[in-house]
């Protein structure tokens, strides 16, 4: 099966889940508060399938799979018989609305903590955060940071893994204050901590000054921008695996290939390997390999593209081959009990909301890239990506794409579930809905905010689908 096919069949997949998630919190709710629900609709436009279910509701599945919505008998909507007039929803209070409003983005929330609950009970495999040298004068250097060290904490939030140590970092240096980050050193080589331990007594702290938010408006860069990297441990220059199509492939190498020389140099590791690439796009390179005990020579012209400092550097889409008992001392799994899992499940779901929050935020004003908006096409490549690694990554993506969902619905929009939610509030502030004309008004600014981000999402879709 295809790349491609992988990621549009995940990308359905992915709709069709949060969709239906968000679409019966709405359903479920309305029924509950007795509301008739009408249609419940997974997708837009022409129906591929309809039925009616024996609760009197039409359910359908429609083409384009953008959305959907929860059909409600209404006044404003059509003619509503005496009889019926009690399960209207213009007709419930402006809890009772609330509420119906609210479960969509609830559920969504809810689908993210009940899956990141089971992947913490299952384990969820990671690598431990371990630095790398900082680099010279960076914000890493000057706070002390050295090469081996293992961080445990961010401010007091424990970093178990590389994902967990990043998010934390970008989520505190967005604050623009000093971060406190607890290490401990010298983890070249592996660290045990034990985890009865919050903070091990041989433990230091170091800071990063963020209070100079400019180097942190690319969360993208964060890391090159303050000097920190993950360790890379000497790994000998053996091919792992190679991509499909890539320079690597079309030039005839294999995984298992070990990279004697490149134009003659020898080649003792493969960070001097990578180096070499990455400073010859495009550029024809003589490489002599060694194979199942012989020697051979290949010619490789490595394809170009652009780092996060827009230099322009050659790749050649191979990876390191790295030795089994190495990955095994880098490795970590985090795994709780049901209990313990709800309650980190949860905790994460918070966390990642939050900084969802704070990205929207410095978007608005300036101190984030617009190119953090991402798009379908985005979400189907990142989608497939996650289905080709395994079922945990499929899950975790899931959850994430899922309290995003959660999130963007709550905000302050007309056309969207937070919009509606203002209405309400403002209603049962002054006691009557706002005029007719004010909500349409405000529905017009709101269809036009919406698009104006989806144009933005696919032009960035487009760009990096180009390159």
């Amino acid at each position: 099966m295809t790349n491609s096919l992988i990621s549009f069949l995940a990308f359905i997949v992915t709709l069709g889940v949060l969709i239906t998630v968000h679409e019966f919190g709405h359903f479920w709710v309305a029924r509950r508060l007795g509301v008739k629900v009408l249609r419940f609709s997974i997708g837009f436009g022409r129906p591929l399938w309809q039925w009616r279910g024996r609760d009197g509701v039409e359910y359908v599945v429609a083409a384009l799979p953008f959305g959907g919505y929860v059909k409600m008998l209404d006044e404003r909507e059509g003619v509503v018989q005496p009889e019926d007039l009690p399960l209207a929803f213009n007709r419930k209070p402006v809890s009772s609305r609330l509420a119906i409003v609210l479960a969509g983005p609830f559920f969504n929330f809810l689908f993210a903590v009940l899956a990141y609950a089971l992947m913490f009970m299952i384990g969820v495999p990671g690598i431990k955060p371990i630095l790398d040298q900082p680099g010279l004068g960076s914000l890493a250097a000057a706070g002390g940071f050295q090469k081996g060290d293992l961080v445990i904490a961010i401010d007091g939030k424990p970093t178990p893994t590389l994902s967990a140590m990043m998010l934390a970092l970008v989520d505190r240096a967005m604050a623009e204050e000093v971060i406190r980050i607890d290490v401990l050193p010298d983890c070249e080589t592996g660290c045990d901590i034990d985890e009865s331990t919050v903070r091990p007594i041989h433990a230091k702290t170091r800071t990063l000054d963020a209070r100079d938010a400019r180097p942190f408006a690319d969360t993208a860069v964060i890391f090159d921008k303050v000097g920190l990297s993950p360790l890379r441990p000497i790994l000998p220059a053996v091919i792992g695996q190679v991509t499909s199509g890539g320079a690597a492939e079309r030039a005839g190498l294999r995984a298992g290939d070990h990279i004697v020389s490149v134009d003659s140099e020898p080649v003792p590791d493969w960070q001097q390997w990578r180096s070499i690439v990455e400073s010859h796009p495009e550029q024809a390179l003589q490489v002599r390999i060694e194979r199942q005990g012989s020697e051979q020579m290949l010619e490789i012209i490595p394809a170009a593209k652009e780092n996060n400092q827009g230099k322009r550097v050659g790749f050649v889409g191979a990876v390191a081959e790295v030795p089994q008992d190495l990955a095994q001392s880098l490795q970590v799994v985090v795994r709780y009990g049901p209990l313990e899992a709800m309650a980190a499940a949860v905790e994460k779901t918070w966390d990642m909301s939050l900084l969802t929050l704070r990205m929207l935020g410095r978007m608005l004003v300036g101190k984030a890239s617009l190119e953090n908006i991402s798009g379908p096409l985005t979400i189907a490549q990142f989608a497939g990506q996650a289905a080709n690694a395994g079922a945990m990554a499929f899950l975790s993506m899931l959850a994430l794409v899922s309290l995003s969902l959660g999130v963007l619905n709550l905000l302050p929009v007309p056309v969207l579930d937070g919009g509606h939610v203002l209405y309400y509030l403002i209603e049962w502030v002054k006691g009557s809905p706002l005029p007719e004309a004010i909500q349409n008004m405000g529905q017009q600014l709101g269809i036009a905010v919406l698009l104006l981000l989806m144009g933005l999402a696919l032009f960035n879709d487009f760009s990096r689908l180009l390159g």
